[in-house]
């Protein structure tokens, strides 16, 4: 997996401070530690704590990060250049870096001539100025340094010779690395190469790249800098970040070491991408997106059933990588595009025997209910559930006789809806009634009551989501009606789905299903 004659690429994370500019990130300071700790667990080389001189947080946080044990992962403090005709000693954000007491220290400075003179508002003498301290004050007090040189690609390309000079001004001044920042986004992976190349053949300083996924080519345009000489890939978890995001470091890590032979960190701790990957999902309150390359659940999930016919005899042959390299896993999606192969697939892994005959009837069936409006794709324990009842032995857990639900409003109390339930368990028949906000969660509070009694495990089980969708808008209310319910218990999670033109019904199908599917699973 490791190509050991090809340069060592470090990993710099700047989830903590580039991640958090996402419009719907905001982390507390535990977060930031307990991401810190998990990243240096994972093994990246780098991580960006944020920058102390912008707000208490940061401030705070690196004061209780210096007290984390990040093994060999270095911690990083970010920050600007001096300001503009001030001394080092005098400038607050140079000693809110100071403060922050990290072995790292991040100088971001303009490279593109353009923001000198209309963001800075300053000479280009000066600007120059500003980097070469700001480096040399940095490295006196005994800092690594890594100067960001901000817009360098669009600077280049502007006015080349002093997009140079500020790397130049860097380098000279002793930085330890010097990071070429695709900050706009908006430069394409052969124009990246090919400045990067440029910039190796006359700059001797370790070289980084830091894109941004504006053109959709943040990845891209990361692994075209590594293959240009760049050393130091920054990045974050997941891609989070302003406006469309940065380069996401997982997938570019595993292109690099995957794909590319590139040495980054150990087999092993590969293995842990998907859970890292999904482990920050969770902290920032996101959902991963499911079609994330290599972590998301639907990454090595395979819908057609010629392929999955296929990958029976040849695991390998529609995926361009094991799954088990980065943590995930394969798996095959049932829909009415599926083939017997599908459902055979599923059942060996669920540990059932089905012969083809078998197989066929299960898919006839799903594809009759995907006529009426079922969808088993988001709902693959409806699909199990049916596997399940097809072993020779098995019992179902409960039997509806019938239920009843009614919705009124009274002028003491409201609205207020009502279900009952009367449901067979073994020979004793049990009639349950409940109340709710609305007939779903009566229906589903009725049938939870009615169970519980027999099958006390159900006490763990929440409902999490709910989902209607009507699926001919034009009949109007006489439209079939789709029902999704989520349901959890533990880190246990499971879909299923009803459909029918009465919403209750479907609602029903979808509720029963998940209580005989918890019963199934949890026991």
């Amino acid at each position: 997996m490791y190509n050991h004659t090809m340069p060592q690429v470090f990993l710099y994370d700047t989830t903590l401070r580039d991640g958090t500019q996402r419009e719907d990130i905001s982390l507390s300071i535990e977060d930031k530690l307990n991401i810190a700790k998990r990243l240096a667990d994972f093994g990246i080389h780098y991580i960006e704590g944020g920058w102390p001189g912008s707000n208490p947080k940061d401030a705070e946080f690196f004061t209780r990060a210096a007290k984390l044990d990040l093994g060999t992962a270095k911690l990083a403090a970010f920050g600007s250049t001096r300001h503009k005709h001030r001394q080092c000693e005098q400038d607050a954000n140079l000693q809110a870096l100071l403060d922050a007491a990290t072995p790292v220290v991040t100088l971001v400075g303009k490279s593109w001539d353009y923001h000198v003179s209309q963001v800075l508002t300053t000479t280009p003498e000066e600007n120059l100025a500003m980097i070469r301290e700001s480096v040399a004050y940095m490295k006196s007090k005994g800092r690594e340094v890594i100067f960001d040189a901000e817009h360098f690609f669009d600077g280049f390309l502007a006015n080349r010779e002093f997009a140079m000079a500020t790397l130049e001004a860097a380098a000279g001044a002793g930085a330890d690395w010097l990071v070429l920042c695709e900050t706009n986004g908006g430069n394409l992976p052969w124009q990246v190469e090919e400045i990067v190349r440029a910039v190796a053949q006359r700059i001797r300083t370790p070289l980084g790249v830091h894109c941004h996924n504006d053109s959709g080519c943040a990845v891209a345009n990361s692994l075209a800098a590594v293959q240009g000489g760049c050393r130091q890939v920054q990045g974050t978890i997941n891609g989070y970040g302003e406006r469309v995001g940065n380069a996401n470091l997982v997938t570019i890590l595993a292109n690099l070491q995957l794909k590319m032979n590139r040495q980054v960190i150990a087999p092993e701790h590969l293995r842990d991408l998907t859970r890292l990957s999904r482990y920050i999902a969770e902290v920032v309150n996101l959902k991963l997106d499911d079609h994330t390359p290599y972590t998301g659940s639907s990454a090595f999930a395979h819908k057609g059933g010629i392929h999955v016919a296929a990958m029976l005899k040849a695991r390998d042959s529609y995926q361009h990588i094991d799954p088990a390299l980065v943590g995930n896993e394969m798996r095959q999606v049932i829909s009415e595009l599926s083939g017997r192969g599908n459902i055979l697939f599923q059942a060996q892994a669920m540990g059932i025997d089905l012969n083809r005959e078998a197989a066929q009837r299960v898919l006839n069936h799903i594809k009759h209910l995907e006529h009426e409006g079922f969808t088993f794709e988001a709902a693959e324990a409806s699909v199990e559930l049916m596997l399940h009842r097809l072993r020779p032995d098995y019992i179902h857990p409960f039997e509806l006789v019938d239920f009843f639900v009614i919705t009124e409003r009274r002028q003491s109390r409201g609205l207020l809806t009502e279900a009952t339930v009367k449901i067979k368990v073994g020979n004793e028949v049990k009639f349950t009634a409940a109340e709710g906000n609305g007939p779903v969660n009566a229906l589903a509070t009725a049938l939870s009551n009615a169970l519980i009694g027999a099958y006390p495990i159900l006490e763990t089980v929440r409902l999490t989501d709910y989902k209607v969708r009507i699926l001919d808008s034009a009949t109007g209310t006489a439209s079939a009606t789709r029902v999704l319910i989520d349901f959890q218990s533990g880190t246990e999670a499971w879909t299923t789905v009803g459909a029918s033109p009465n919403i209750i019904e479907a609602s029903w199908r979808a509720l029963s299903d998940s209580m005989e599917y918890a019963l199934v699973r949890l026991k």
